[in-house]
């Protein structure tokens, strides 16, 4: 034990895992009543709620429909989005103590393996399934006998967080793959037996208005990276302002002419593309591939090619740069208007990608402090039952998707026609 890249098993403990649940609901989430809006106590997190989510909408009918598919009989696979970084393990837990007290959840190895012998003991006792990179087949077989049992195992099928919450990525085939598996074997001993992914959405809204908050979080991300000039204007022009700023240094980087006057979307998919260009040259694959299949052959051929450094350094950088560029996506560029909510995730992804090098941003990247009071609105898409659905795994995933995407569209419009965001005129709108 204690090897960040060698699997081990979970030995789930019910006592610690039911302790776990209330102090993730009152530390982690909820904070303590009669302190949590108190100064100075509502300064220190642990008192406040970590994550600062103050209300939990999980309507019954859906908590039922989730329920409803874990148990003897069935393997189920849940699959939440994945909007945000640590505030997703602790409304998934919120999530799994209410219809599977057992349940497994993936996590990365650095998590579960990388913080020691004590605390991965910890980790495995919470029954955390440890991530190994190019290496899952352990973790897989693993999640398999377990949802073999009746206990749910619960992965995010859009791997890395990308602080979009109200887009749906594309995502990834382990939990399809591991659903069919385990239909297989089930049917070997049962012929009724079922086979679930069960996807999970939610979004977070704040309870007032954060303005103030924000700007003073705009203002250390704007001194950290040297932004001149930022703090003039509106918080969604702020941003847009860092963002081109940022763009301008890596066109300067690659040697690129800067496109006066166009528009952030333009000049984004002008530099991916001559960046593309660069990247299929040096690793010497086919041109014209699609950034996303270009990136995977860029992965293998670092993994393949060692001998030459200085060439390694240069794929490296131009694969890291073109995924750090593409994580501000189309949906950034869909509405005419933009949300507090989506100007936080903006800063939230700003800090995680480029402020760097402090205590004070280490602590940011892995537990990341909202601007204010939140409410957590969870829903339950129809899960998807593999033991009578006739399509192709990437139809599963395509269907799957598309649930995810219309629940988390619908709390949305909910939401709005509530009157629960504070929105803004929004710059990187691109016809």
């Amino acid at each position: 034990m204690g090897r960040i890249d060698v699997f081990v098993a979970p030995r789930p403990n019910l006592a610690l895992i039911n302790l776990m649940t209330i102090v993730n609901r009152v530390v982690m989430l909820r904070g303590v009543p009669g302190f949590r809006d108190l100064l100075p106590f509502n300064r220190l997190a642990g008192l406040r709620g970590v994550s600062n989510v103050r209300h939990i909408d999980f309507p019954a009918a859906d908590r039922q429909r989730l329920q409803a598919c874990c148990g003897a009989g069935q393997a189920t696979f849940i699959t939440p989005n994945h909007p945000e970084f640590f505030t997703d393990w602790m409304i998934d837990k919120e999530v799994v103590s209410r219809v599977s007290p057992l349940a497994a959840s993936w996590a990365t190895h650095g998590v579960v393996n990388g913080l020691g012998r004590l605390m991965q003991k910890f980790w495995l006792a919470n029954n955390l399934i440890a991530q190994i990179p190019g290496n899952t087949d352990a973790a897989k077989a693993h999640s398999v006998d377990w949802a073999l049992k009746g206990h749910g195992v619960l992965l995010h099928p859009e791997g890395a967080v990308g602080w979009h919450s109200n887009y749906i990525g594309p995502l990834l085939p382990g939990a399809v793959e591991m659903g069919l598996e385990a239909l297989k074997r089930g049917r070997e001993t049962d012929k009724n037996f079922k086979a679930w992914v069960a996807p999970v959405v939610w979004k977070l809204a704040f309870t007032g208005n954060v303005e103030r908050a924000l700007a003073k979080e705009y203002a250390y991300v704007e001194k950290s990276l040297k932004i001149e000039g930022a703090a003039n204007g509106s918080l969604p022009e702020r941003v847009y302002r860092i963002y081109s700023d940022l763009l301008s240094r890596d066109e300067q980087a690659f040697g690129l002419a800067a496109e006066h006057g166009a528009s952030y979307a333009v000049r984004q998919q002008r530099v991916l593309a001559e960046l593309g260009d660069r990247l299929a040259e040096a690793i010497a694959t086919d041109d014209g591939l699609d950034l996303a299949e270009l990136q995977r052959r860029s992965r293998r051929w670092l993994r393949e090619n060692k001998v030459d450094a200085d060439k390694q350094k240069r794929v490296r950088k131009l694969t890291e740069t073109i995924q750090r560029i593409q994580r501000v996506g189309p949906w950034a560029f869909a509405n005419q208007t933009i949300t507090q909510e989506e100007i936080a995730e903006h800063l939230k992804r700003i800090r995680n990608d480029y402020c760097k090098g402090t205590l004070r941003d280490t602590i940011n990247r892995f537990i990341p402090q909202p601007a204010g009071p939140r409410c957590a609105h969870i829903r339950v898409p129809e899960p998807l039952g593999l033991h009578t659905y006739e399509g192709s795994a990437d139809e599963a995933l395509a269907e799957l998707r598309s649930r995810m995407q219309e629940a988390v569209t619908r709390i949305v419009t909910e939401l709005e026609a509530a009157g629960g965001f504070i929105s803004y005129p929004n710059p990187f709108y691109h016809r």
